[in-house]
């Protein structure tokens, strides 16, 4: 199978790549390697798959740099991993998470379209759901109020899909992660910031009261659930996934002090503005679907990052 994956180096698509090449997969991989994060942490996951992909360094927003991969290739599938990340950054840059969001994710649709590729599988998120009243999330409940820039171009992103769905009957799944966590997290995300703080005797920041909820998911669970979506016929789908189980963040808090042996120091701040009290994925339409199954508790995940974590410094 040729794959083109948008946003390879990053924490999900590492693993993916990873992935893809043990089943035999032959891959281009698009990312820029832009300063959200550090590029070196992203060249650093690149590193050990440069060698076995056609690695590009490119911005999707760029439809002139993404053409000749397509005219020079016969891809079976878009993966479209690569967006401009986080609810409280989009708040202070919408423009940029519009035109990297819809923009970047409108030029690959149409290429695909141009170039006659079956398959694209599209990662939304579940901030799609803003500030939903029914609990757990369900793929058909009303999503018309997302609450920051980030959910907001997600929410786009799908409905893309669904046009070239629609018109030119290309098969798109949009898959609605849940809180992602594991080795090569993002420095910026919750997990990997609190037991980096910790283990350096720092603060922490906790927004609210510790009682907000995530419905935390192991990368090995949402690997399961993207490549079932690479292999299945769908038409066009939104499917979450998710543990569904949720986590207070004052539970997470303990778990990452029971692994790391260490006292967390905790710097109470307001609840920011975009953030929800609570996610929670209803997974019944993954399980029917692509028959997953997540197998990874918060317990034994964070057991595992810490492990890496500790092997990294």
């Amino acid at each position: 199978m040729n794959i083109l994956l948008t946003g390879g180096a990053g924490f999900i698509g590492s693993h993916l790549v990873e992935r893809l090449l043990s089943r035999g997969a032959a891959l281009t991989v698009v990312d820029d390697f832009n300063e959200f994060y550090t590029s070196a942490l992203k060249r650093q996951n690149a590193a050990s798959f440069t060698s076995r992909v056609r690695l590009v360094e490119a911005d999707i927003c760029n439809a002139a740099a993404l053409l000749p991969l397509f005219e020079q290739n016969h891809f079976d599938a878009v993966i479209h991993l690569a967006a401009r990340a986080g609810v409280r950054p989009s708040i202070q840059q919408p423009l940029l998470y519009t035109q990297v969001n819809i923009g970047g994710t409108h030029n690959l649709l149409e290429l695909a379209r141009k170039f006659h590729i079956p398959k694209f599988v599209f990662a939304s998120s579940s901030s799609v759901y803003g500030v939903n009243q029914k609990i757990p999330f369900n793929e058909n409940d009303p999503i018309f109020q997302p609450i920051s820039p980030y959910a907001a171009t997600k929410l786009a992103g799908e409905a893309l899909g669904h046009v070239y769905h629609h018109l030119y009957e290309m098969d798109v799944v949009c898959l609605r992660f849940f809180t992602v966590y594991g080795p090569r997290q993002r420095p910026d995300l919750a997990i990997r910031k609190f037991t980096t703080a910790i283990v350096a005797g720092q603060p922490i920041e906790m927004y609210g009261d510790g009682t907000t909820r995530r419905d935390y998911t192991y990368i090995d669970d949402i690997l399961q659930g993207i490549l079932a979506a690479l292999d299945r016929p769908l038409g066009y789908q939104v499917i979450n996934l998710g543990e569904s189980r949720t986590v207070e963040l004052r539970e997470l808090i303990r778990l990452i002090e029971k692994e790391t042996g260490l006292a967390a120091k905790i710097k109470h701040l307001p609840l920011q503005p975009g953030d929800v009290p609570i996610t929670y994925a209803d997974i019944t339409k993954a399980c029917r679907l692509l028959d997953y199954k997540p197998q990874i508790p918060i317990e034994e995940g964070i057991a595992r990052f810490i492990q890496w974590f500790r092997a990294q410094t």
